[in-house]
């Protein structure tokens, strides 16, 4: 493995996201004395002159210890939400001042991604507290998120991300990070379900072609959103973006330490050549807003010929998109193609496959320029 692992040693940006299931102990209740040991490390690599960015999840668990809560409703998790994320920043604040480390408190919202204005002016503000030597801590604003009641009332819109799995793929892919090390409650990936399967065994290496992975299984637990199939996409979406990506467990004493010492553990995602950061941004950063349905035809001018994507090979509109807006291509089986940034609106696209092309469109033949796509194959398999 050793040979696959060029980030370790000469890499120096690292995304480091903790799970909800390395913060509690199995009766639910918060074991803050995990995250100590993890922020030894952390100082480690601080002092040793790399950038640390981390994502951590456990914000909703402290609130429910603090109110006495169960977080069985969306309201409820909120209010947790609220309460928890000052403890928990204050907990990361206070060990690592211990170590002369100043932190940032960011707490992201789907807009943050999906509006590619606020999404350069992440890049900005992570990177200029990279620079004076802070740590940012992230987190989802659970709080105020509402991205379930957005998936239960809009079925065309995708949110960017679930969970903070998915969050922390995505901030290391738009900081270009070197690796991104996801922490949880196992050991890595398995062959199968250890909790049913004895004989399951450690998968040490996935690439991002490996057919393996959408296999996989893991045991699941109700206090974290994202099981392991979470964090194996979200390990590939990393990898895709030319970062490196572990999952090993943050409950063992040494695995962390171990790992940043080249030692064989946990499941290591070796980085791939990234796609540019634009379509890094259409591909997996950004809500898609609707879906253009497209012949068979279209489908295959798209995938054999890398051509754009015209109107007279669209067979249907769904959704609600403006200009710029990014939408699903989908074959008329109903497989995504792939994402791309649309040209016009929602009606203007309707009139256009009718066969009312726009009089400003003389210029702009395309619904979605072939610079502003990505297919399924390169978002899977890059």
């Amino acid at each position: 493995m050793a040979a696959h692992r060029p980030a370790l040693r000469e890499g120096k940006r690292l995304v480091l996201k903790i799970g909800t299931r390395v913060l509690t102990r199995d009766d639910g209740s918060v074991c803050l004395t995990q995250l100590s040991r993890i922020l030894k490390c952390v100082s480690s690599l601080h002092q040793a002159g790399r950038e640390v960015l981390i994502v951590s999840s456990g914000a909703v668990g402290l609130g429910k210890e603090a109110l006495g809560l169960k977080g069985d409703s969306l309201i409820e998790r909120q209010a947790c939400a609220a309460v928890g994320q000052s403890r928990l920043m204050s907990f990361y604040d206070s060990r690592l001042q211990e170590s002369g480390i100043h932190t940032a408190q960011i707490l992201l919202s789907e807009a943050d991604f999906d509006n590619r204005t606020r999404y350069l002016n992440l890049r900005n503000t992570l990177s200029e507290l990279l620079q004076n030597r802070v740590i940012p801590i992230l987190n989802e604003n659970d709080a105020l998120s509402v991205n379930e009641l957005a998936i239960q009332n809009n079925n065309h819109v995708r949110p960017v991300f679930g969970d903070n799995d998915r969050l922390s793929a995505l901030v290391a892919a738009k900081l270009d990070a070197d690796l991104l090390v996801l922490l949880t409650d196992v050991e890595g990936v398995f062959d199968s379900d250890p909790n049913e399967n004895p004989d399951a065994r450690l998968v040490s290496t996935i690439q991002v072609d490996d057919p393996l992975h959408m296999h996989l299984s893991s045991p699941k637990h109700g206090a974290s959103k994202g099981g392991m199939q979470s964090k194996v996409e979200s390990a590939l979406i990393a990898a895709k973006s030319g970062c490196t990506s572990v999952i090993l467990s943050g409950r063992t004493a040494e695995a962390f330490e171990m790992f940043l010492h080249n030692q064989p553990v946990g499941t290591l995602f070796p980085a791939t050549v990234g796609l540019p950061a634009k379509r890094r941004w259409i591909a997996w950063a950004t809500a898609v807003r609707g879906q253009l349905i497209v012949d068979d035809g279209a489908r295959k001018a798209l995938t054999d010929r890398g051509a754009s994507l015209l109107a007279v090979g669209v067979h249907e509109v769904q959704g609600s998109f403006q200009r710029g807006d990014v939408v699903e291509i989908l074959g008329l089986d109903g497989q995504v193609i792939g994402r791309g940034i649309i040209h016009c609106d929602t009606q203007t696209a309707q009139r256009w496959i009718a066969g009312e092309k726009p009089v400003w469109s003389k210029n702009h033949d395309a619904l979605v320029h072939r610079n502003n796509l990505v297919l399924r194959e390169n978002r899977e398999s890059q």
